[in-house]
């Protein structure tokens, strides 16, 4: 299993001392399980949600004349972020590997959909490359943060994972089409297809505390999707960017762009896999299992 930060450790003792005496069944215990787990999503989230926060409050408070350009503290205060991530090890640095390198194929992603008019940010500020502000690849950053940080938090494990080799060729596909689409044959669907050949037969195991959750792996794909969509909505609402049909007026970013998200998603899914290889669910959720459920109170140093 993957081990926890120092600082998750010393927050999973507190936890446990907290659910020492919480009851193993009935209405309370699901309960419990349910706030844990939110608990542990919300912990997972915390890179992508102080820069959510950030754009808001950049948009609401941060004056428009002001001597640095709003988009500039943004990329100052992302920077800041993942510095206080590492300062205070709430990532390793085996993990920022993975998040630099997904950080690196969503600027330049960016970089072209932004000249080919998919999007469009504010032009002002000097720390920028072209028309992309460079607190852009951190929004990438976040989502691949929170992908290697679930896997830890919830000792992730799987059963029929496809081979590491086709899921590479996928995400490689993945990404090439978001750029060839806009001059050639769009592959998105038949991607999708591809997505769900290889993915639909693998069950994801999710340790909350004293229950292992087994989810199909594609609906916790699509859940991740519909999240980020959401997020997406609050960044164009505060202006962070906009998209061609927001430029007269915010509306609700359209509903299409979950595929997109969707696939995307899967690319920074692949890119985790080398660092946390997906690996099948451990002798201890077998004698999870045998026991009936019944789980000690310390089974691991993952975080509670």
């Amino acid at each position: 299993m993957q081990r926890a930060t120092p600082l998750e450790q010393r927050l999973d003792g507190i936890a446990h001392r907290l659910l020492r005496d919480a009851p193993a069944n009935g209405a309370r215990a699901v309960l419990t399980e349910m706030a844990v787990f939110l608990c542990k999503q919300a912990w997972a989230c915390v890179f992508g949600a102080a820069l959510l926060v950030a754009i808001v409050a950049a948009r609401l408070w941060y004056p428009d004349g002001a001597v640095v350009a709003r988009n500039d503290v943004l990329t100052l205060t992302a920077v800041l972020i993942q510095v206080a991530m590492l300062v205070f090890r709430l990532e390793s640095g085996r993990e920022l590997w993975v998040i630099v390198l997904f950080h690196i194929t969503g600027t330049v992603m960016e970089l072209f959909k932004t000249d080919v008019g998919s999007w469009a940010y504010a032009a002002d500020g000097v720390l920028r490359l072209g028309g992309v502000p460079l607190f852009s690849g951190f929004m990438y950053a976040a989502v691949g943060s929170y992908m290697v940080r679930v896997h830890r938090l919830f000792d992730l494990g799987f059963t029929r994972y496809p081979r590491r080799w086709l899921t590479a060729l996928v995400a490689a596909a993945i990404y090439l089409n978001f750029f060839t689409h806009h001059f050639w044959w769009d592959a998105r669907w038949v991607l999708l297809l591809a997505v769900l050949a290889l993915w639909a037969p693998t069950i994801m195991h999710a340790r909350v505390w004293r229950r292992t959750l087994r989810i199909p792996l594609i609906l916790a794909f699509a859940g991740v999707a519909v999240f980020i969509w959401f997020a997406e909505n609050i960044g164009t609402l505060a202006g962070a960017w906009a998209y061609p049909d927001q430029l007269d007026g915010w509306q609700v970013v359209s509903p299409s762009k979950l595929v997109s998200w969707f696939l995307l998603m899967i690319i920074s899914v692949v890119l985790v896999t080398w660092v946390y290889p997906p690996r099948t669910p451990g002798v201890q959720e077998r004698g999870e299992r045998e026991r009936g459920g019944r789980r000690s109170i310390r089974p691991s140093r993952t975080m509670s």
